[in-house]
């Protein structure tokens, strides 16, 4: 999987670069920040609700839009493949960092 990550990211970062007519990726650069931004919130949300389901094809579609719109927000913010993976072999690393969990929101 890390090749097809770091292959597809190379794409991005092209057409973040050069574009292409037409390119929804281009589209996404040209907006900026805050559309990359509701687009992540928007299929992080749709993997959750696809999640809650029984459809696994179905998952892996909202999985993968998800990955796509992540990598899409590393490179507007520049940052690397190899940076994400390094912090993950980093944690990997760890033993007994359970975190307890968050406090409850109170007031909004």
């Amino acid at each position: 999987m890390d090749g097809n990550i770091k292959a597809l990211y190379d794409v991005i970062l092209k057409r973040k670069t050069e574009g292409e007519e037409g390119s929804y990726t281009k589209y996404l650069f040209e907006k900026g920040t805050d559309k990359i931004l509701k687009k992540v919130g928007e299929e992080c949300t749709e993997v959750i609700i696809s999640c809650k389901e029984d459809n696994k094809e179905e998952q892996i579609n909202e999985i993968c839009d998800l990955t796509f719109h992540l990598l899409v927000l590393m490179a507007q913010m520049d940052i690397s493949v190899e940076e994400v993976s390094a912090e993950l072999e980093r944690r990997r690393n760890k033993i007994n960092n359970l975190k307890s969990e968050r406090k409850p929101i109170i007031n909004v």
